[in-house]
């Protein structure tokens, strides 16, 4: 048997020990490749979008977030070829935008669907970009889950926080923008619900007389 840094120990049952960069489960394998296929996918888009970019805020919020997605990109790949610690570790997204939302609808346009590249805005561009990191954190969560290799299982799980920081980092844009609304329940509602929950207290008892 092998054993890789954390003092593991990988074996095949059928053909005995396994090469550090061949220590992945089936599960694995196909769900990185879900993974890496997303992150093409991402960076594809930022960079189809990045010329209709009309506002210089949007424009700079694309820019940093597709140079970050690069990086952990190319960390999941060494990682994921290798099986050992990548070159340059997951770092960690910091957003520029302020933690503030705008609560409250106000009256805007029906949204349809655009017929033309011209009629392509920056609120559609951002909810591009949102949708495509929202979707990426789904699928790092599931991969992180079925992922056997213990670098490769910490890599994306230690992505996932980045790609949630990307997405509130767009949706607090958006909002600013007034292209992502914040409705609220009314205040009566909304303490119900607050207080719908206790904390929990004490140790399970045992009953007596069960056997």
């Amino acid at each position: 048997m092998i054993q890789n840094h954390q003092g593991q120990m990988h074996e095949n049952m059928h053909t005995g020990p396994v090469p550090q960069q061949m220590n992945h489960g089936g599960h694995e394998v196909f769900d990185v490749h879900e993974v890496l296929s997303g992150s093409i996918s991402t960076l594809d888009q930022y960079m189809l979008l990045r010329p209709m970019v009309k506002d210089q805020e949007l424009l700079s919020i694309l820019d940093r977030q597709y140079q970050f997605m690069q990086q952990e990109y190319n960390t999941t790949v060494e990682c994921f070829k290798t099986g050992q610690d990548p070159t340059v570790p997951t770092q960690s997204y910091k957003m520029q935008q302020e933690n503030d939302f705008v609560y409250g609808l106000k009256p805007s346009q029906p949204r349809k669907p655009a017929l033309s590249p011209s009629e392509i805005t920056d609120a559609c561009i951002s909810n591009c970009m949102l949708g495509t990191v929202k979707a990426n954190a789904g699928m790092k969560t599931k991969a992180a889950l079925e992922t056997t290799n213990p670098v490769v299982r910490r890599v994306l799980a230690d992505s996932v926080p980045n790609c949630v920081e990307m997405a509130y980092e767009i949706s607090l844009y958006q909002n600013k923008h007034h292209y992502y609304q914040v409705p609220q329940l009314a205040q009566q509602d909304m303490q119900q619900m607050l207080n719908a929950y206790a904390p929990a207290q004490g140790q399970p008892q045992n009953q007596q007389g069960m056997h």
